[in-house]
This record gives C-alpha cells, sequence and structure tokens, in this order.
C-alpha cells in the first residue's frame, strides 16, 4: 500500500551498507579525488574496500580504498542485448 507521509525522511543507503550489499560483484569505484576504479569487490573490512582490478595480460591485482576516499560505489549494469 502506498503511503504519501512525508514526514518521513527516506535516506539513501550509505558507502558501507551499498558495499556490503555488492560484496563479489562487479563494481565502479567513484573516488572523491575525481578519479573512477572498477573491478570485483571481495571484501569489505576495517573501513576499507578490497577490489580486485585486472592489470594486463593474465595480471591481476587486489587492491584497496579506505571508505573516507569513496564518494559513491556503483554496481555494473546489465548488458543491453538486441
Amino acid at each position: 500500500m502506498f503511503n504519501p507521509n512525508t514526514n518521513q525522511s527516506q535516506s539513501a543507503p550509505s558507502v558501507q551498507q551499498k558495499a556490503m550489499n555488492l560484496i563479489g560483484r562487479q563494481v565502479g569505484l567513484s573516488l572523491k579525488n575525481g578519479q573512477g576504479v572498477s573491478g570485483v569487490l571481495c571484501s569489505v573490512q576495517g573501513g576499507q574496500v578490497f577490489l580486485i582490478q585486472y592489470l594486463y595480460a593474465a595480471q591481476f591485482a587486489t587492491f584497496h580504498y579506505a571508505f573516507n576516499d569513496i564518494a559513491d560505489i556503483l554496481p555494473f549494469p546489465a548488458c543491453q542485448t538486441g
């Protein structure tokens, strides 16, 4: 049922909440310094996210980013086919 009560504020989930829900998924991180990175979100611990990123050839590496450096985290969208 729809409740148009405007007194209840619906806040967006925090970056930490988003990260916890996206473990194991391909994500993009928007960093506060204006850069962006992408990879598979491996884990969240110690105030950081751990992201495996492709380097080159057959090499991957795990990088970590502190929550206070992250502006947003977004899941990769589904591919458009057809």
